[in-house]
């Protein structure tokens, strides 16, 4: 069945016992953004950008998701990406609520300048860090920054990477040894207040147990429910095997998606058509071939979805996996009416998803879509309330008023 087959099944109420949800958009800093679906990641190259990632540019996708109810925004890291610390130290300073969810690999900044730069960015933006922990997962981009350790080789000293700079924001002075790094006598004179949450996203068996031990939000990229609730199972028995179910220190979990919606089904999935149509079979023939190199677990993971078939793209009831044909990492997309978005949202929650980190094509009008069409349901449900501050709003002057001229 491709896209512009039967739409918009399994309309299931899973408005039940439903959390408070929490909202991420998605600064394009890899390779720019459009009308179309700009690839890249995990050894494919961006492609080309209609509206390049300047400071502007980028301020306003910032703008568009503060006002539009979104917590944080993540920005990603790699060679084919803008350096995320830099970007977002400068977007701090243009948009004045928006929290950073900023991705960086481990190892490739050492744990103490990375401890004290965290205590930087809070201090210096009243705490709007998050950190999303990318261990990496291609060996040939890893040796670009002179790393030549190889993926299992990663998560060991992503796992020693964390557990000093945990100790370092709790305020000890902190001697280590590993296999992989360490430190002597070391402590921070600026601890981070507050801590920024540590978000980890990884399928295989280690990125699992690194999560576990470490992670505040567990991120799986976008498959149907019943692999992200194994995912979630999973997680959280390694966590509760950590005696975390217990501690002050609960494990959450979040979901990256890109998201089509639209005030109809209709209108959602021909944009679906669309972004699919401007894809040439020698555009995706080329993505997959390099995509197939991958050593990610979660890369082989949404290649399966799909298994480089325009035919079959929707996978479950308004998931559609068309962005993963030519985009390395999250390529599945919630499509659909702006009530149909907001019930796959719920069903995903019911599973234990609290987060939801969204992107769209182009991200600036995206996030006003979603702003103003799937939010507002959530609202009324009783499933996201608005972290925008209240405003005071002027009462519009007439120029006449019961027959009089009003002066101006």
């Amino acid at each position: 069945m491709g896209p512009s087959a039967v739409r918009g099944r399994g309309l299931v109420d899973h408005r039940k016992d439903i959390m408070t949800l929490t909202f991420h958009w998605f600064l394009p800093t890899n390779g720019g953004d459009g009308r179309h679906i700009v690839g890249g990641g995990h050894g494919t190259a961006p492609g080309r950008p209609g509206r390049p990632a300047d400071i502007g540019y980028l301020t306003q996708v910032a703008r568009a998701a503060e006002d539009n109810g979104f917590d944080g925004a993540l920005t990603p890291a790699g060679a084919w990406c803008q350096d995320a610390w830099l970007t977002t130290a400068m977007l701090s300073q243009t948009s004045p609520r928006l929290r950073f969810l900023v991705a960086f690999r481990p190892g490739l900044v050492a744990p103490y300048l990375a401890a004290q730069m965290a205590g930087t960015f809070q201090s210096l933006t009243g705490g709007r860090l998050l950190l999303n922990v990318v261990t990496g997962g291609e060996s040939h981009e890893q040796r670009m920054y002179g790393d030549f350790l190889d993926k299992d080789a990663r998560y060991e000293r992503c796992d020693e990477f964390l557990e000093i700079v945990r100790r370092l924001w709790a305020g000890e002075t902190v001697d280590f040894a590993g296999r992989h790094l360490s430190v002597a006598a070391a402590r921070l004179e600026t601890v981070p207040n507050p801590v920024p949450a540590i978000y980890f996203g990884g399928s295989s068996a280690a990125a699992r147990e690194v999560a576990a031990e470490h992670a505040d939000v567990y991120l799986t990229w976008g498959e149907p429910p019943a692999a992200v609730a194994e995912k979630i199972a999973s997680v959280r028995r390694l966590a509760v095997e950590r005696g975390r179910d217990l501690g002050e220190r609960p494990i959450r979990f979040g979901i990256r998606m890109h998201v089509i919606t639209r005030d109809t089904s209709a209108q959602a999935w021909a944009e679906a058509d669309r972004l699919l149509a401007q894809l040439s079979q020698q555009d995706v023939d080329r993505a997959q071939e390099g995509l197939r190199l991958s050593e990610s677990e979660g890369q082989r993971r949404m290649l399966d979805l799909h298994g480089g078939s325009r035919d079959a793209l929707e996978i479950h009831p308004n998931v559609w996996a068309g962005v993963g044909l030519v985009r390395g990492g999250a390529g599945t997309a919630l499509v659909g009416s702006h009530e149909e978005v907001a019930a796959r949202i719920e069903e995903y929650a019911a599973l234990g998803i609290e987060e939801f980190v969204l992107s769209a094509y182009p991200h600036l009008e995206g996030a006003y879509w979603f702003g103003e069409g799937v939010l507002p349901i959530l609202e009324r449900r009783g499933a996201w309330r608005s972290p925008v501050p209240a405003r005071r709003v002027s009462a519009a002057v007439p120029f006449r008023t019961a027959g009089r001229p009003v002066v101006v």
